[in-house]
């Protein structure tokens, strides 16, 4: 891992992966490809990149079953109470229609009205995500959307890993499709012969996924363009090195692009940690991808004080911030950019993403300045009402004509005095 000091804080930052030109030319063609031709496209495209042949791309309810009878049955009890923390903190977030009125007779309102469809890309690969499922999926339950549509790419003997679909019939979402990478996101977007369009995609995925997101939002929405993981540790020397570490690379081992930093007023803690990454690093079965995270983007920042160490992590508005101090809580109102924060020893950051409740889809790369984690208010829509009455109408309709010659709309101007002449 690198050691700097404040002053080379430039090095921390991260390029945005905007993809080749070459990349996002093969998403277009994938994208047009698959409206065209429908499942025939992303049959096609599954064979070529998942080397999976499918003669259904739906997974059928005998394959949810044999799911559940692979997995063990504490594994599912362990997934359930996960799925109750996670329906619980999200159901607080619930925002519901409101309206005012006014003596004058004016109702004023806000319509809150959940989206129709979702489209969840559950990522494939190089691990299993059950966690994604419920992360993406919970909050649009909770939020009332009507249908949502997963889609997960499968493994050369076109299967789906149990866990993905015990998850995902758990929470009851039993249309889920074996299809990944931009294939998936078109499908999604335009729809096919057998996967339904949607209006909101969610849930993170490789470059082409990304690249696929951006192409199709406008048609559809979109949750964020995610990065790689990233997490940053504030600690003082309150905080034990082999945690510390430990922690750092339950973020490296996702990605040899993420990124790991602990930002510290304590040379001895940094140094400790230094040599506790290497150690563990020995005995990691992601080893390979941890070791060039770390090397690429491991970071250990010396501050000279507290207040310093603050700033710093605030200019980096990190996805993950645990801050392991004598005093967490009273750190926690100085912290002005964060995906989530964790406070504490006793509070690693695979707590969220797992188990405790709270989004672990989260911004990234310095997004979260003014962004914040996927949740309930992502996945319904907010339409003002306004009901004026005639005697609101005869006070402000003067007013509101000289508003809009002020900006050159005379029609505006006189739909609101032929009214006011009408009503009187």
């Amino acid at each position: 891992m690198k050691v700097i000091n404040k002053s080379d804080l430039k090095s921390l930052k991260r390029s945005v992966d905007q993809g080749t030109e070459e990349q996002r030319k093969a998403v277009q063609e994938i994208i047009a490809q698959v409206k065209r031709r429908g499942d025939e496209a992303v049959k096609e495209y599954t064979v070529r990149f998942d080397q999976a042949v499918l003669k259904s791309l739906r997974v059928s309810q005998e394959e949810f079953e044999q799911a559940y009878e692979s997995l063990e049955g504490e594994m599912v009890q362990i997934l359930q109470e996960a799925a109750d923390n996670i329906y619980s903190f999200h159901e607080k977030q619930r925002s519901s229609s409101w309206f005012d009125s006014a003596e004058d007779g004016t109702i004023l309102g806000q319509k809150v009205t959940p989206i129709e469809a979702a489209g969840v890309y559950v990522p494939g690969g190089t691990a299993a995500y059950p966690s994604s499922v419920f992360m993406n999926v919970i909050p649009a339950q909770v939020a009332g959307v009507g249908r949502v549509v997963m889609v997960t790419p499968p493994g050369p003997d076109g299967e789906v890993p149990a866990g993905v679909l015990v998850a995902a019939q758990m929470i009851g979402v039993d249309d889920v499709y074996k299809v990944g990478g931009a294939q998936a996101i078109a499908a999604l977007a335009y729809g096919t012969e057998t996967i339904p369009s949607v209006d909101k995609i969610t849930g993170p995925g490789n470059v082409f996924v990304a690249l696929a997101k951006r192409e199709v939002f406008g048609d559809v929405d979109i949750d964020m363009i995610a990065g790689p993981s990233e997490i940053a540790i504030l600690a003082d020397d309150h905080a034990h090195a082999s945690e510390i570490a430990a922690d750092l690379l339950s973020q490296a081992e996702h990605d040899a692009r993420s990124s790991s930093v602990l930002v510290t007023t304590s040379e001895r803690l940094g140094k400790a940690v230094e040599k506790e990454v290497q150690k563990q690093l020995n005995t990691l079965p992601r080893a390979d991808i941890a070791r060039q995270s770390v090397e690429n983007y491991g970071m250990i920042v010396l501050c000279d004080s507290w207040e310093e160490a603050l700033d710093t992590v605030n200019k980096m508005a990190p996805e993950h911030l645990e801050i392991v101090s004598k005093e967490p809580f009273q750190d926690l109102g100085k912290i002005k950019h964060a995906g989530a924060i964790f406070l504490g020893p006793y509070s690693s950051e695979p707590i969220g993403d797992y188990f405790a409740g709270p989004n672990h889809v989260l911004p990234t790369n310095g997004t979260a300045r003014f962004s914040s984690p996927l949740n309930v208010d992502d996945f319904v829509k907010k339409s003002s009402v306004i009901s004026y009455s005639s005697q609101a109408l005869q006070n402000n309709a003067d007013k509101i004509a000289r508003f809009a010659r002020l900006e050159g709309l005379e029609a505006h101007a006189r739909a609101v005095e032929t009214r006011k002449e009408r009503w009187k």
